[in-house]
């Protein structure tokens, strides 16, 4: 059993304004087997909350503690905290010409167990995964999402979950931008890594449908930089129902709330 705690959580970003502090004291605990939806409005801090666990630089941690297994994520690097088991899925993931996709993966399997996988058995993984995911073969010959779709990107994130067999995922709006094929095609594939792994999720999003195939155990309202509301499933109906202004700061309200 693994367990990803986030104590009181405040972090910044430099804008064209100034430093701007977007978390303001989240706290979260999951654990191994745990799928946790965070649901808020643009501006909440969602995907800051993200990239900071990541190690993205732009983001600065102004106290706090992110522990994995009582490590504490922020004090390491990037590569580090993938070692220590820590996976994000990016909302919007990056093309890297002139790298394969069969180089990335390898070297990034390689890089975060510490050795590389035996070339026949690795094929045949990377091979079966690819199929799983409707993925065409020649994707692996490919630069890393260079000329994919918005669709297939997902996918090829999902593919590195898979592969990659984390402690704990974060997944960054994994729904967005897709038809309701890929959808089902990229949720399947992240019940699969759940299922083989027994992986930890944090589920971001801002719209229940991806919650039809991926069940939450547990949902939250994040808002104004930290978690605000915790419930089950049916939280997330009531969120469609009535939306998030009733957990905004008085005054405000789910389109002003841009950050």
């Amino acid at each position: 059993m693994s367990t990803l705690e986030i104590k009181d959580l405040y972090a910044s970003v430099e804008t064209k304004e100034g430093r701007k502090q977007i978390l303001k004291g989240a706290n979260l605990v999951v654990n191994s087997n745990e799928t946790h939806a965070i649901m808020g409005p643009n501006g909440s801090g969602k995907s800051t909350l993200a990239y900071t666990l990541a190690g993205h630089p732009k983001y600065i941690v102004d106290s706090g503690q992110a522990l994995l297994d009582g490590k504490d994520l922020l004090t390491m690097t990037p590569d580090e905290r993938a070692r220590t088991g820590l996976f994000l899925a990016m909302q919007y993931p990056v093309e890297v010409p002139g790298v394969s996709m069969t180089n990335f993966l390898r070297t990034s399997k390689t890089e975060v167990d510490g050795k590389a996988p035996a070339l026949r058995q690795w094929s045949k993984e990377l091979s079966s995964a690819m199929k799983r995911l409707r993925m065409d073969a020649k994707f692996a010959s490919r630069s890393v999402n260079e000329g994919f779709s918005g669709g297939e990107k997902k996918r090829a994130e999902v593919l590195q979950l898979e592969l990659l067999k984390p402690k704990f995922a974060v997944l960054d709006e994994t729904d967005s931008g897709l038809d309701v094929d890929a959808l089902r095609i990229v949720s399947e594939g992240v019940n699969r890594a759940k299922e083989n792994t027994g992986l930890g999720l944090l589920l971001i999003t801002h719209y229940t449908r991806i919650l039809k195939y991926i069940k939450p155990d547990v949902v939250h309202v994040f808002t104004g930089g930290k978690f605000v509301k915790t419930g089950g499933p049916e939280l997330a109906d009531e969120l469609e129902a009535t939306g998030y202004d009733q957990y905004l700061p008085e005054g405000a309200n789910s389109e002003s709330a841009l950050a």
